[in-house]
């Protein structure tokens, strides 16, 4: 499952000035961990340059995809706000380049101006519900109505073609859904033959609506 993209944390520009007051610039790699599930919560983090994915795992290594996040977005924020462990992991997809702000002066920047505070509990609140609806989605869908959910809530219009402008794989889409490579690879075929999407350059373009039931 994916959070809707439209409420992924994106900071506005005068909030991001307020951060970038209080941080310091660091760059990582691909691949790099930020961020280890479990690990102490002592940074919190702005994206300026880059994509990363959120993510759990199991002690088999199995992992679910919480959601993508690309410049402007953030995180961290709330293990520090409530001084418990990291409850996700993050890694990035691409070379990227972020704002670190400790946790004395992520607090002290809270403190000294309110308006950004109260942007962060807003954006909180739209997580709950998001949450709220990806949980809904796992407990009462099936693989198909997941691998719908997300392909819909990924969607974006752009000169007149509903695409998905991230390039998935068939195994990306698995770790976000919880589901195998091979059902995902067999249901993205089927509505394939049946018209309903294609792919070019490796991005996905919805040519209809998905039927409600596979």
């Amino acid at each position: 499952m994916t959070l809707n993209p439209t409420i992924l944390r994106a900071l506005q520009q005068d909030e991001l000035d307020i951060i970038l007051n209080y941080s310091s610039l660091k760059h990582y790699a691909k691949h790099t961990i930020v961020i280890n599930e479990g690990d102490p919560s002592e940074i919190f983090y702005v994206l300026l340059e880059g994509k990363v994915k959120v993510f759990v795992s199991d002690e088999n290594g199995k992992e679910i995809v919480i959601n993508t996040q690309g410049p402007g977005s953030y995180f961290g924020e709330i293990a520090i706000i409530d001084e418990s462990p990291r409850s996700a992991s993050v890694m990035t997809l691409e070379a990227c380049r972020m704002a670190v702000v400790s946790r004395q002066e992520f607090m002290r920047c809270i403190g000294e101006h309110p308006e950004f505070a109260l942007a962060l509990i807003r954006r909180l609140a739209g997580r709950v519900r998001a949450l709220t609806e990806q949980v809904k989605g796992l407990a009462l869908y099936d693989v198909y109505g997941r691998i719908a959910q997300t392909l819909t809530s990924l969607a974006r219009d752009q000169d007149g073609v509903h695409l998905i402008p991230q390039r998935l794989t068939h195994q990306d889409i698995a770790n976000r859904v919880g589901a195998s490579r091979e059902m995902v690879s067999r249901i993205l075929k089927d509505l394939a033959t049946g018209g309903y999407l294609r792919v070019e350059n490796r991005k996905i373009i919805l040519c209809k609506p998905l039927p409600a039931r596979w």
